[in-house]
């Protein structure tokens, strides 16, 4: 018989809004990005982003900052495939991009923004 605590957090783990949370706030550390620029990123409060970070707050599906999360991860993932280290990653993410014509950083603060650095960064990662 499987103990109770080890099957609840199994479920957590493999739940969605638990994987994606996590999975968020990883992505936000790596790329240095603060509690207050992730709130912006995703149309929450600060202090939701806070309750997040914590692990106190999970996204919900179906919501815009569901869908603003997925994007920012995959953000993550596009960009660490191509420049490979962390702090690449935050130099890219930091410094002028005359083909997108602002900081990605500044970019990725308007839903336009942030659809725009995915799908440059897509195209960027498909070339061969």
């Amino acid at each position: 018989m499987l103990d109770a605590s080890i099957s609840t957090a199994s479920n957590a783990e493999t739940d969605p809004a638990t994987v994606l949370s996590k999975a968020l706030v990883r992505t936000a550390e790596q790329l240095g990005l603060s509690q207050a620029r992730l709130a912006k990123v995703l149309g929450v409060s600060t202090a939701t982003a806070s309750r997040l970070v914590a692990g106190r707050y999970r996204l919900q599906r179906d919501s815009k900052e569901w869908d603003f999360a997925v994007l920012l991860v995959r953000l993550f993932r596009s960009l660490d495939s191509i420049v490979g280290t962390q702090d690449a990653a935050r130099s890219w993410l930091n410094s002028e991009n005359l083909a997108l014509a602002g900081m990605p950083v500044e970019l990725i603060q308007h839903t336009e923004g942030l659809v725009r650095v995915v799908q440059y960064l897509d195209a960027s990662r498909a070339r061969v």
